[in-house]
């Protein structure tokens, strides 16, 4: 996971040794060599995605790239929020590896292994999906967690009420309902002792105002002011991640052109399920760099 960026380039290389500096952990080792088990634990997927992230974007800066200059927004999934915080400078690299380090390790420590679960129920809508976890939950918790797109809602909560909702979506004949393997519930109230840990992190690093407004996960509206984007960030913890109207919203702005910046191509893929006008473009390796930058 990003060997062949810090191979290819010397500002991603850069970037690499700051966040293993940052967190005073060989963390690029870990991404270049595994083993995949570490690497997949929550505390360093989270700094290691966003460290990907940041290796392309810097990487696009040293070619004359510049995000103010190119970029009316930006946004990030999940933790990608924070990526994209970092790029728009509202974060410094190695503060924002520390945090996205403290955000896995509170939101592994908020709910005992094995009590939670989360699920993807494909073909669903909104509307449904919040039929299901109505009538499922009962006393336990069960929530949406991610409005991916049309059709790709993900919930969230107790393990028994998961598994409820899993039987409930084929009832109402959703598609396919699946576990995901995940190591707790993200985004629902079970994560509120990760939000509480969060929120005293950033008390200690607090965002600035951005270069570039941010899309936030939980409003799905533009936003620019760094006291708010802290309580956002810290509200984000629990909260659904409203992904499919986020990119609506881009698009209500007349933003159609999205460049998908770090490891993988998932958002590139479920923009064009959100709008078919919405162009995604994956930016990911060394060649994708050149093909960018060649179309530039």
């Amino acid at each position: 996971m990003g060997k062949d960026l810090a191979e290819a380039s010397s500002a991603a290389k850069l970037v690499f040794e700051e966040v293993d500096n940052a967190l005073s952990q060989n963390l690029s080792k870990l991404m270049f060599e595994g083993p995949g088990e570490d690497l997949t634990l929550t505390e360093n997927a989270q700094p290691a995605l966003m460290a990907v992230s940041i290796a392309v974007l810097r990487t696009l800066e040293e070619a004359g790239i510049l995000l103010p200059e190119k970029a009316r927004f930006v946004a990030g999934h999940s933790l990608g929020e924070y990526s994209a915080l970092c790029a728009a400078q509202s974060f410094s690299l190695p503060d924002t590896a520390r945090l996205l380090k403290a955000r896995g390790q509170a939101m592994q420590a908020a709910v005992p292994v094995g009590e939670s679960a989360m699920a993807a129920l494909l073909g669903a809508t909104l509307e449904q999906a919040n039929e299901v976890v109505r009538t499922t939950a009962g006393d336990d918790v069960c929530a949406i967690a991610n409005d991916n797109a049309e059709g790709q809602v993900v919930i969230s909560g107790h393990v028994g009420a998961v598994d409820r909702a899993i039987e409930a979506a084929q009832e109402l004949g959703i598609r396919r309902a699946m576990k995901l393997q995940v190591s707790a519930a993200f985004h629902c109230s079970l994560m509120q002792p990760a939000a509480d840990a969060m929120a005293i992190e950033l008390e200690k690093i607090a965002p600035s105002n951005p270069s570039v407004p941010l899309i936030a996960n939980v409003t799905a509206s533009h936003v620019s002011d760094g006291a708010t984007i802290r309580d956002l960030l810290v509200q984000q913890v629990t909260s659904m991640v409203r992904w499919r109207e986020s990119m609506l919203f881009a698009k209500d702005q007349g933003c159609v052109d999205l460049l998908e910046i770090g490891a993988g191509k998932v958002l590139t893929a479920i923009a064009r399920r959100i709008d078919p006008e919405l162009k995604a473009v994956a930016v990911n390796t060394p060649d994708d760099i050149d093909a960018f930058l060649a179309a530039a």
